[in-house]
């Protein structure tokens, strides 16, 4: 989302590191490049002058002109002051309440009420362990009940839906969770094309019925300034807690996330960051922050990498290393499944510090869903030549290669990437195994490097 605001920032900072030391006109300049650069991003204009105040007078301080690293100082100072922009720490849901805790989702329509629904009700079923009802009240949307339903099933969490009208759907889910112990209430709502009093007359009612601990606006990222001002509509009907960004995988310009917590007063609570129903994330201002200017996410690496990697297969894959079996394709399918699980190679890179630096050719690559390509052709192997891969020859890799709509050079390729990697497995077996990985990593080149297999 922010790959745009983020460039023309690190370009503009690309100067000021170079120098032994700042003045006046150069951090005016700065200032002059960031301020476009943050127009450009559709950040509404009282919030650009307010940051630029707050950089400028931090800036042309001892901190920075006496600094022995200024532009460090003056980037160090943009950071910081974007982290204060969308709020100094990651506000989390507030379900101290007496069960069920209600949370009432709201949002115009097409923003992605429904699906976050779902995606909110798996992440706190399966990370918060809490018991979650699902009901929507939506009866003006063809099949919207209905979409929620078959999303509940998919999370594995209970859903509700009686009743004729949205308040009579509202009271029997909510005296249901009740009954049935449950710990959170999620109540997706009817959205309007735009805000209507009649639509906000509906939500107030519902809002008077079921009096939720959390209301949460939900809002397309690409809508931009639109955003904003829907956001500080809702509010002012309903006093929303905070603010749940939709589709902020896509390729939105970042304006309505740098600008709705100083415009509307309301935390951004979480990130939609996919289709999949496990794709929404905390939303967490040092991050995102740091991701702007390319120093990246490592935090938040290590716990995509803990929640969704599979340990047990992991071990499995281990035991069987050190039983001096070898590492098939069978096995490298499985590492790539995980790897996609996480957002694939270009999520993964988009957290890496320094990912904005490497060669645009890698990073069209990572992007490029490199990784459903490679399980694509392994997927078209039969299950004798993923364990056996030297039995592929020309007409075997001619059918994968159609089998998974790519080319001869594709298959020869992963098959040599592949070649290598075995190579390496066979280095971690044994006593000193992961110093001669290391070693082998360090003569192809490293990470990266001219021989890495997955440059």
């Amino acid at each position: 989302m922010f790959s745009q605001l983020g460039d023309r920032l690190k370009a503009t900072f690309k100067d000021l590191t170079g120098r032994g030391r700042l003045s006046d006109e150069n951090i005016s300049e700065a200032l002059r490049e960031v301020r476009i650069a943050l127009l450009e991003a559709d950040v509404a204009l009282p919030v650009v002058k307010g940051f630029l105040e707050d950089v400028k007078i931090r800036a042309v301080g001892a901190e920075v002109l006496t600094s022995l690293t200024p532009g460090q100082a003056f980037i160090k100072i943009v950071n910081d002051e974007l982290v204060n922009l969308m709020g100094a720490a990651n506000e989390r849901l507030n379900l101290a309440a007496r069960p069920p805790a209600v949370v009432l989702l709201a949002g115009l329509q097409g923003a992605g009420k429904t699906t976050t629904a779902a995606k909110l009700a798996y992440l706190l079923s399966t990370q918060e362990k809490k018991r979650v009802l699902l009901t929507s009240v939506d009866i003006y949307r063809p099949a919207a009940i209905e979409q929620l339903r078959q999303l509940s099933s998919q999370v594995n969490v209970d859903f509700l839906n009686e009743g004729e009208t949205p308040k009579a759907i509202a009271e029997s889910a909510l005296e249901h969770a009740k009954v049935k112990a449950h710990d959170v209430l999620i109540i997706d709502t009817a959205g309007r094309l735009h805000v209507d009093d009649e639509m906000m007359e509906e939500l107030r009612a519902l809002h008077d019925v079921v009096s939720p601990i959390e209301t949460l606006f939900v809002v397309d990222s690409m809508t931009g300034q639109d955003a904003v001002r829907s956001a500080a509509a809702f509010d002012q009907a309903l006093s929303l807690t905070g603010v749940i960004l939709t589709k902020a995988d896509g390729d939105a310009r970042g304006g309505a996330a740098l600008s709705i917590r100083q415009v509307t007063g309301k935390p951004i609570k979480f990130l939609g960051m996919g289709e999949s129903t496990e794709a929404l994330e905390p939303f967490y201002p040092d991050r995102v922050a740091s991701r702007i200017l390319g120093m990246g996410d490592v935090v938040g690496l290590v716990e995509e990498v803990q929640r969704n990697v599979d340990q047990e297969k992991a071990r499995k894959i281990s035991a069987k290393l050190k039983k001096g079996k070898g590492f098939d394709f069978e096995d490298f399918r499985e590492q790539l499944l995980q790897v996609e699980s996480m957002g694939g190679l270009g999520g993964l890179m988009d957290k890496l510090p320094g990912a904005s630096n490497l060669p645009a050719a890698v990073k069209n690559q990572a992007m490029g869903g490199e990784t459903t390509r490679l399980i694509a052709i392994i997927n078209s192997m039969t299950a004798h030549e993923r364990l056996f891969p030297a039995v592929m020859k020309g007409s075997r890799k001619r059918r994968i290669a159609a089998g998974s709509g790519t080319q001869v050079q594709d298959v020869n390729r992963l098959l040599k990437q592949f070649a290598q990697m075995q190579k390496m497995m066979k280095k971690m077996k044994g006593k000193g195994g992961m110093s001669k990985m290391l070693g082998q990593l360090k003569g192809m080149g490293g990470p990266g490097g001219a021989g890495f297999p997955f440059q």
